[in-house]
């Protein structure tokens, strides 16, 4: 299994688990959306895989400015 997938332009990444059943793996896409991600379910090989990816919005600077 890739690492990632482009889907329609954008990146997504695999969350690194192979599903037995369509079902867990909706049921781990949906704790992914309330977190902020955007899903997509891929089956290959009569297993499925989430695939997530989060557009990031904010970039927090730590430390002293050099």
């Amino acid at each position: 299994m890739d690492s990632f997938k482009i889907i329609d332009g954008k990146k997504f990444m695999w969350d690194g688990e192979d599903y037995e059943s369509e079902s867990a793996a909706k049921e781990n896409a949906s704790k992914y959306s309330k977190d902020g991600f955007e899903t997509k379910l891929i089956e290959e090989g009569g297993k499925s895989s989430v695939f997530t990816r989060r557009v990031v919005t904010e970039v927090v600077v730590e430390g002293e400015p050099v």
